[in-house]
């Protein structure tokens, strides 16, 4: 059987075809053959994203870029994504790139267990990534003022700065001489101990008596520690005082919360207000003996009586005491 041209050109474009098919397949760019559905996001600006480019979630490719349509002066960006792969309601798409130099691709991020999975025709939500082009612009920019830094550092430039400090330096290098040799002095003074900061570098003085203070410190503030501790004790058997007195414990507690003894006071304090209002009216013995003026003198009487009679006893003698003391008996 002889191959004509026309046999020979066909098998050729067949096995291109095929071929063609294969590497794409193998490349995982296109799902020609792989059944999916389509869900949709809208961007502001899809950058360089193209028909074909990869859908990853978790870095792993799920499906390809189906189509990108401008409506209302936004892209819109169908995907299909495989079957076996589930993407979530609230899943979010974002474009990004691999690289500087890089292929973009659509990666779907976030996505909670609890929301539903997508179906043919769920929008996702879209989030935009910086734009590449604006990032080399910046970059651009920063380029271009380190590089006019750069040239201003020209010699010129540096002998401009540096002149006005070098003829200072020369017309003033006695002076400088001077003030370095009177730092070298002072610095020699300290290293050999002399004036004060040179004993408080060289001499334990110092270092003593500052141990000495902080120790004192150490144990005056164990000290008010302790009386911390002995106030906090007072306070809290203050405390405890004050709750038993409180609940009616103890003398105290009784006096303050026992209802019968207010009222069995009180009417003590009212029976001995009547008796003193009684006492001031002169009503009674006893008002009598506090009022009476006439009774308080003979009293005053009866008193000297008694006294004269103890002076004639003691001017008889013992034994006429005695005689007049029996006499009656007889």
């Amino acid at each position: 059987m002889k191959h004509t041209l026309e046999t020979r050109l066909g098998l050729f474009f067949a096995l291109a075809i095929v071929a063609a098919a294969i590497i794409l397949e193998m490349a995982g760019s296109i799902d020609v053959w792989k059944k999916g559905y389509l869900i949709s996001a809208t961007f502001e600006n899809v950058q360089e994203l193209k028909e074909g480019d990869q859908v990853k979630m978790a870095g792993v490719p799920i499906g390809y870029v189906e189509e990108i349509r401008l409506l209302a002066g936004q892209a819109r960006v169908t995907m299909k994504i495989q079957n076996r792969y589930e993407v979530k309601t609230d899943s979010q798409a974002v474009i990004k790139f691999i690289g500087l130099m890089g292929r973009n691709y659509i990666a779907i991020e976030g996505g909670t267990m609890e929301s539903e999975n997508a179906v043919a025709g769920t929008a996702l939500a879209a989030g935009e990534q910086p734009d590449l082009s604006k990032l080399m612009a910046k970059l651009e920019g920063v380029a271009s003022g380190v590089e006019g830094l750069t040239k201003s550092f020209s010699p010129d430039n540096f002998s401009s700065l540096l002149g006005p400090i070098t003829d200072f330096m020369k017309q003033n290098s006695g002076q400088l001489s001077t003030i370095i040799g009177n730092m070298q002095t002072v610095s020699d003074n300290i290293a050999q101990g002399r004036g004060t900061v040179g004993k408080l570098i060289s001499t334990d003085e110092f270092y003593v008596a500052a141990y000495d203070a902080v120790t004192n410190l150490q144990v005056a503030s164990g000290d008010l520690r302790t009386m911390m501790s002995k106030a906090d004790d007072l306070l809290t058997q203050a405390n405890d005082t004050v709750a038993g007195v409180n609940s009616g414990k103890g003398t105290l507690g009784k006096l303050t919360t026992d209802e019968a003894l207010y009222t069995e006071t009180t009417a003590a304090m009212t029976n001995l207000r009547e008796i003193l209002e009684k006492i001031n009216s002169g009503d009674g013995s006893i008002a009598q003996l506090v009022n009476d003026s006439a009774l308080i003198e003979n009293a005053k009487f009866g008193l000297q009586k008694v006294e004269k009679a103890t002076e004639g006893l003691e001017d008889q003698g013992p034994l006429s005491l005695i005689g007049l003391l029996i006499s009656p008996l007889f």
